[in-house]
């Protein structure tokens, strides 16, 4: 069995320049662990895969395509591969997101 806290990777280089851990990689999926601080954002991207979202803490706005919903805590987020996609935290306290992604991609996430 293998355990790994949220914090325990160290954080990964990202043009989003926000705390992103890598907590699995596999050929099935991958997940990552983001933590926006108040005001942060990622940038709108496309990822060749789906993803889903899922909140783990705070309040998130979550757009979708054209569609911008804030989503709170334990809720989960579908995001179907090739559709523009971020997140921000508009909220005065920190978000943690859960990010699985179906397969793990074998090209780039682009970036928009």
């Amino acid at each position: 069995m293998k355990i790994i806290h949220a914090t325990q990777p160290p954080a990964v280089e990202t043009p989003h320049k926000v705390d992103v851990r890598q907590l699995y990689d596999r050929e099935s999926a991958q997940v990552m662990h983001i933590t926006l601080k108040p005001g942060e954002a990622l940038k709108p991207h496309i990822t060749p895969v789906d993803v889903f979202f899922y909140i783990l803490e705070g309040t998130v706005n979550v757009s979708v395509g054209n569609e911008t919903i804030a989503v709170e805590k334990d809720h989960l987020v579908e995001s179907p591969k090739d559709i523009v996609h971020w997140l921000a935290n508009a909220s005065g306290t920190p978000a943690r997101i859960l990010v699985v992604k179906a397969p793990r991609p074998i090209t780039s996430t682009r970036v928009l």
